[in-house]
C-alpha cells in the first residue's frame, strides 16, 4: 500500500507521539568533537517544513554557543532542484571552509523494507557513508523526486555529523538512527527529535 507520508517533513514535521533511538554511532579514532560553525540540512522537497526543522535545530546549537545556520540561507532554489556532481559538492565545501564552517549535521529520511533489512544495514556502518558528498549524492534525489518514499514501509530518520576540516578528508565523525512514529503533532515532533540527538551528541562529547 503506498505511504501517504511523502517527505521528510510529512515523518518529521507533522509530528509524532513517539520518536525512539535505534542507534548511534561515533568515529572510534576522535574522543572529544568540538564544532565553532555548523551547517545544518534538512534534505526534503517541502521548503516550509525544511525551514521548520533547520531553524529549531540551528537555534539549539546557537543556544549552546555554536555558531550555525540553515542550509536555506546558503543553498539557493536552483541548487536543491537538481542533480549535483561530485565536483560541484566539492566546490560547495570548498566555500565552506572558506566560510569558517568546520561541521555539517545533515538530516533525511532513510527507508528499508523491513527491520531485518535496516539491521544489516546498520551492522555495515563502517563501509557507508563515512563522507558528506558521497551521502549527499546518493540521496539528493530527497530534494526533486516525488516518488523517492512510495517504496519504503519503514522509516527511520537519519542525522549525520561530518568533519569539514581543513587538510581533513570530509569524515563521518557522528551518526544517530531514530525511528519516528505515529504522526500527530509537528511542533512536539521536532522537538522530541532534536532534544533526543542533542542528549546523545552530549553523552558522547559531539559538540553538546
Amino acid at each position: 500500500m503506498k505511504t501517504k507520508i511523502v517527505c521528510l517533513g510529512m515523518l518529521l514535521l507533522l509530528g509524532c507521539s513517539s520518536t525512539k533511538l535505534v542507534s548511534t554511532w561515533k568515529n572510534p579514532d576522535i574522543v572529544l568533537f568540538e564544532a565553532y560553525k555548523v551547517l545544518v540540512v534538512g534534505m526534503t522537497q517541502d521548503d516550509n517544513l525544511r525551514t521548520e526543522f533547520e531553524t529549531r535545530l540551528a537555534d539549539r546549537l546557537n543556544a549552546k554557543g555554536v555558531e550555525a545556520m540553515r542550509s536555506i540561507d546558503l543553498f539557493d532554489v536552483e541548487f536543491t532542484s537538481s542533480e549535483k556532481s561530485e565536483e560541484e559538492l566539492s566546490e560547495v565545501e570548498g566555500q565552506l571552509l572558506d566560510k569558517g564552517f568546520d561541521a555539517i549535521l545533515f538530516t533525511k529520511v532513510v527507508g528499508t523494507e523491513n527491520r531485518r533489512t535496516f539491521r544489516e544495514r546498520m551492522s555495515n556502518l563502517n563501509e557507508m557513508y563515512t563522507r558528506f558528498s558521497t551521502d549527499y549524492l546518493d540521496h539528493q534525489d530527497i530534494y526533486y523526486n516525488p516518488e523517492y518514499y512510495e517504496t519504503f514501509n519503514i522509516y527511520t530518520v537519519e542525522t549525520s555529523l561530518y568533519c569539514i576540516c581543513i587538510d581533513k578528508e570530509r569524515e563521518l565523525i557522528w551518526r544517530s538512527d531514530i525511528d519516528v512514529l505515529e504522526p500527530i503533532n509537528m511542533e512536539k515532533t521536532v522537538e522530541s527529535y532534536i532534544k533526543l540527538i542533542a542528549s546523545k551528541m552530549g553523552e558522547q562529547d559531539v559538540i553538546f
